[in-house]
């Protein structure tokens, strides 16, 4: 389960913001202008997903920067093909002359994204965000971050420079029925996490699960029960939910196919919209798509939902026209 909103309204600079319920952290897809985030939801932000270093993705940076300084919280950034030299123009404005003697160690983790190569650089406050332990690895595939709990990936996109598009997915979420727990006389515990690691690594129903706790008297009691029998009685198995950010890009065949990929069968498809298609000329020529193309898009996707956001200045008191094409666009292509 995930909380997820866009940072600005959809006339204002690019961003939205990502929490998983049940971990703590939090994703941000761009680095606009935060100053409508909260302070201590910066503080839980663990990854940030830079589609591109245009201003209105990027200006953000010092803000979040100077957020996090003096605690110890680690980031993780991702950003396309200059990445690296954009993050070290920005530490480098500064001087740091003092942080050496700072308690906490702010650090960030810096990668470049490029289609068959990862860069990772490493840069430290106590060290004056010198960069240090340049990582790279050769990869294949969408596939940008992976853990026990989601997985992200990417896509290049034509925005006349490589720009990045993202989908956050949960892997398949394991709700235990504690009322079920309670009927079979079976106590909630450690136990329960060994049970999950046990269905993920599809072990067969008839092995073993090992369930134990103590009693009020400290004394440790154990019982064995088959996998197959606690799978059916007391695991609700459900699919994760996917979220996807897609921003500037123009209209064409290889875009729209990687978008379509990225983004089927998202929850919340959050998708630029910039222009009315009667200006699909301008967008084009802008390398940006029109709210038409983001409604039919988000059906050609099967999402579920869809956010259109950074709208065109020349909009300014008819955003309603591009919410109005884009549903309109979305149940048109639904509906055949």
């Amino acid at each position: 389960m995930f909380t997820t909103f866009l940072i600005n309204d959809p006339s204002g600079d690019p961003g939205a913001y990502l929490e998983l319920k049940y971990r703590r952290g939090a994703f941000l897809f761009d680095l606009g202008d935060l100053q409508n985030l909260p302070p201590r939801q910066i503080r839980k932000i663990r990854h940030i997903l830079v589609s591109h270093t245009h201003m209105d993705h990027f200006i953000g940076f010092d803000h979040m920067l100077r957020i996090c300084l003096g605690r110890n919280q680690h980031i993780s950034l991702f950003g396309p093909p200059g990445f690296l030299a954009n993050v070290e123009s920005k530490l480098g404005a500064y001087a740091w002359n003092l942080v050496k003697n700072y308690t906490n160690d702010f650090e960030l983790a810096v990668t470049e994204v490029h289609e068959t190569k990862r860069i990772t650089r490493y840069y430290r406050c106590r060290n004056s965000f010198l960069p240090e332990d340049e990582e790279t690895c050769t990869v294949f595939g969408s596939k940008l971050i992976e853990d026990d709990s989601f997985i992200v990936k990417t896509a290049f996109l034509d925005h006349s420079i490589p720009c990045m598009a993202f989908s956050v997915k949960e892997k398949t979420r394991l709700n235990i029925k504690k009322n079920v727990l309670r009927e079979m006389d079976l106590p909630t515990g450690a136990w329960l996490t060994g049970l999950k690691e046990q269905i993920m690594n599809n072990e067969p129903g008839n092995a073993p699960v090992r369930i134990w706790w103590k009693t009020e008297e400290g004394r440790l009691l154990e019982k064995f029960l088959p996998l197959g029998m606690l799978q059916k009685k007391v695991v609700n198995i459900t699919a994760g939910q996917k979220v996807c950010y897609i921003t500037d890009a123009v209209w064409n065949d290889e875009n729209i196919e990687r978008m379509i990929e990225l983004a089927r069968g998202s929850e919340i498809l959050f998708i630029e919209a910039p222009f009315l298609h009667e200006d699909a000329a301008t967008a084009a020529k802008k390398y940006h798509m029109t709210a038409h193309q983001a409604g039919t898009l988000a059906s050609m996707a099967g999402v579920k939902r869809f956010i259109i956001f950074h709208f065109s200045p020349k909009y300014k008191g008819k955003t309603d026209a591009l919410q109005r094409e884009a549903a309109n666009a979305f149940q048109k292509s639904n509906n055949g």
